[in-house]
């Protein structure tokens, strides 16, 4: 069985940086995409970040060139660097598998980002 347990989040400025992380067990075996989420209010949640087995990233446009994922199999974590964060970044910040397994959702960490 795969759980996510998110932590990390808070409210900051615009401009500022978080640095989220996202715990999980269960067989890495089965995860071949892992992922960062995210729903903003009154939005339906959408992937904005996706880590490979490869190595290899991806990142919705929204993020890129700000966000960067990256994960510790060692530790069972992962991570996603959030810089130069906007108001429009503000949400509920979950990981799972992509596409993400049903009964795996964590409680999310909220990011709030404000002047």
């Amino acid at each position: 069985q795969v759980q996510f347990v998110e932590s990390g989040g808070g409210l900051v400025q615009p401009g500022e940086s978080l640095r989220l992380s996202c715990a999980f067990s269960g067989s890495l075996f089965s995860m071949s995409i892992l992922g960062w989420y995210r729903q903003a209010p009154g939005k339906q949640r959408e992937v904005i970040a996706r880590f490979f087995r490869s190595g290899g990233t991806n990142y919705a446009d929204s993020v890129r060139g700000r966000f960067a994922i990256s994960r510790d199999n060692a530790k069972n974590t992962m991570y996603l660097q959030m810089n130069g964060l906007k108001a429009t970044d503000t949400a509920a910040y979950y990981c799972n598998t992509v596409p993400p397994t049903s009964n795996a959702w964590g409680q999310g960490t909220q990011v709030t980002v404000s002047s």
